[in-house]
């Protein structure tokens, strides 16, 4: 018997929540073939694994890699920490199926100028994934605002009943061709006038096909309690499962409240299937909110297409220099994405410890000074939360993003290290995996992650990607295979 890879020796953490064991993983056409103790069968490629991890591939939940898998689809912000999927899609916001008339509307410049954005069908995004190769898989999301875009004139507004009916032909499409569901970023400008209504409608195109129901809540500051509520009322007419994204308590003034809004999560979940992704830092990253400026916390810079030169630096210290307001000064860096450090320790520690929670990294890849959970969110709550802090053991940071983030989002066949499951592993040093990246220098790969595997293909190895691309697109359900 002649495997493609033998991993020996390796502790094998795999992705169930329960504490890992010693064996060895072989590995052939692109799929787990054997996990035990191998002896003496041969593989053309032959790894000792003593003294690490092998885990399956993380799967990041929350990403806005839309475009940039197809436009850089090395992808080695993700890659050189262990990720092997991303999910795109998010926050009511998504590369297809998208028709212009113009510049994208906020919040999708976040993914990328106009000409990004080029799949006016779902098919047509799925088509260039495939024909990218990326080195990551790549499940997607139906974005409620690229819908909006596509239908309506006037953003600021609920939809009529004709744009409504519409956008749920658009998104029947789409989920016919394989998306995973839909996702509403209700808190931004373009988005907030949709009424409950517009999206329950919507989210009725969802229960025929196993689809889920992802939302940016409409407010993550002091009404959150009440945002949290219209999302599940929306999951409880779809008869569909609910992820809030980036469960925070944002701001000064909602600072100490994540018992209140945990509870309220699990009061959700004794009567239908609720859950929510967080990513492993008290600052949050996004286009620039005039609604979020304030003197209460710092605000970093990111970009500025009026003001390139002003990325990287506070907005305290940009408004000084020009003699004018806060608000004045992100009025003339419009339009521009920030760093909010508006969110409270303790809190970020109690929403990921907390058991219906996953890791997303919500890293933004546009941005020229992006944050660092870009590049370290998952190394991050490895080594810092995990390892050094002692949040949670090994075992359950590692099935927070891989077998509870694969069983959420219907990717089967991934995120559990089982025989005839996908090969997609990562293999990593217990003791030195740590992030890098910081605020100051965002942008740095993690250390401590020897190997990563996507569909049995080694695409990153001692540290250094190697060029080789094992990614495809994973479609809902089934599909996947």
């Amino acid at each position: 018997m002649l495997y493609d890879t033998l991993i020996r020796n390796a502790h094998v953490i795999d992705g169930r929540d329960t504490p890992g064991y010693d064996a060895d993983v072989a590995i052939r056409a692109g799929r787990i073939e054997r996990i035990s103790d191998v002896g003496a069968a041969r593989a053309v490629v032959d790894i000792d694994a003593a003294g690490r991890v092998l885990a399956p591939g993380f799967i990041d939940v929350h990403t806005h890699d839309d475009t940039v898998v197809i436009r850089q689809p090395q992808m080695l912000p993700k890659l050189s920490q262990g990720v092997t999927t991303v999910i795109v899609g998010n926050c009511g916001i998504s590369a297809s199926p998208v028709s212009l008339r113009g510049d994208p509307p906020d919040p999708m410049n976040l993914l990328g100028p106009a000409s990004a954005f080029t799949y006016p069908r779902f098919s047509d995004y799925r088509d260039a994934v495939e024909a990218a190769a990326p080195a990551v898989n790549v499940a997607a999301l139906v974005g409620h605002t690229a819908l909006r875009n596509n239908h309506m004139d006037d953003l600021l507004r609920t939809a009529s009943a004709p744009q409504i009916a519409a956008m749920r032909r658009q998104l029947r499409e789409s989920l016919e061709d394989g998306a995973l569901g839909l996702s509403t970023g209700l808190a931004y400008a373009n988005a907030f006038c949709a009424s409950t209504d517009e999206v329950m409608q919507l989210t009725e195109e969802l229960q025929a096909f196993g689809a889920v129901y992802t939302t940016h809540l409409r407010s993550e500051f002091e009404p959150v309690l009440e945002a949290m509520a219209e999302a599940f009322q929306i999951g409880r007419h779809a008869q569909s499962p609910v992820i809030i994204s980036h469960l925070k308590c944002a701001g000064a003034g909602n600072w100490g409240r994540s018992p209140q809004v945990l509870a309220a999560l699990e009061n959700a979940a004794r009567n239908h299937p609720v859950g929510c992704d967080c990513y492993p830092y008290a600052a949050s990253s996004s286009t620039l909110d005039l609604k979020q400026v304030t003197d209460a916390h710092r605000i970093t810079i990111t970009w500025s297409t009026p003001h390139p030169s002003m990325g990287g630096r506070d907005l305290t210290d940009i408004a000084g220099e020009w003699g004018v307001s806060l608000l004045d000064a992100a009025q003339r860096l419009q339009p521009a994405g920030a760093v909010y450090y508006g969110m409270d320790e303790g809190d970020v520690r109690r929403i990921l410890a907390h058991p219906l929670s996953m890791v997303g990294s919500d890293g933004l890849p546009e941005d020229p000074f992006p944050h660092p959970r870009l590049w370290g969110a998952f190394p991050r709550v490895l080594g810092h939360f995990s390892r050094d802090v002692g949040l949670f053991p090994l075992h359950t940071a590692v099935h927070k993003m891989t077998g509870l983030s694969a069983a959420r989002f219907g990717l089967e066949g991934r995120g559990d290290i089982r025989e005839g499951h996908w090969a997609d592993l990562v293999l990593f040093n217990p003791q030195t995996i740590r992030d890098v990246a910081d605020f100051i220098e965002p942008q740095r790969a993690a250390e401590g992650i020897d190997g990563v595997w996507v569909n049995g293909v080694l695409s990153y190895d001692e540290g250094q990607a190697n060029g080789r691309r094992g990614g495809r697109f994973l479609a809902r359900g089934s599909l996947a295979e």
